[in-house]
């Protein structure tokens, strides 16, 4: 079961299933100073619109370090990546703007059994705007 996927790369077990997503959008209000009141504000439109994944992948479940390496390469492109989640609602196109990695609980070899991870994306919907 795919939980989300940007452009073709899957979030679900055998790559990087998430445990958390959250989303923060914002609009953009003016403001005016006047004298003896509040200031009067106008709304000028969309903000940004971010959402962040984060989750563990584990080296007995997941290919989680070869994961993260397909998500930087997807960022090292700049491209808009659309973004559907498993019940098939489009989010809209979406850039990859941080990847946090973290290693813990090493093998022998140096390979971690878990990589707690996050993903930060921003809209980039030219439509939005």
């Amino acid at each position: 079961m795919i939980l989300m996927s940007l452009g073709m790369f899957p979030f679900h077990v055998p790559t990087l299933a998430y445990d958390e997503l959250q989303r923060r959008a914002d609009w953009r209000h003016e403001r005016s100073k006047r004298v003896g009141a509040r200031d009067a504000v106008q709304f000028v439109g969309p903000g940004n619109d971010t959402i962040s994944i984060s989750g563990s992948a584990y080296a007995e479940l997941s290919q989680g370090r070869a994961s993260l390496d397909e998500l930087r390469n997807m960022a090292n492109t700049g491209e808009i990546w659309p973004l559907v989640d498993g019940a098939g609602r489009v989010f809209g196109g979406f850039v990859i703007t941080a990847i946090d990695e973290r290693h813990k609980f090493m093998l022998d070899d140096g390979t971690p059994r878990r990589i707690d991870f996050g993903v930060d994306l921003l809209c980039a919907d030219e439509d939005d705007a």
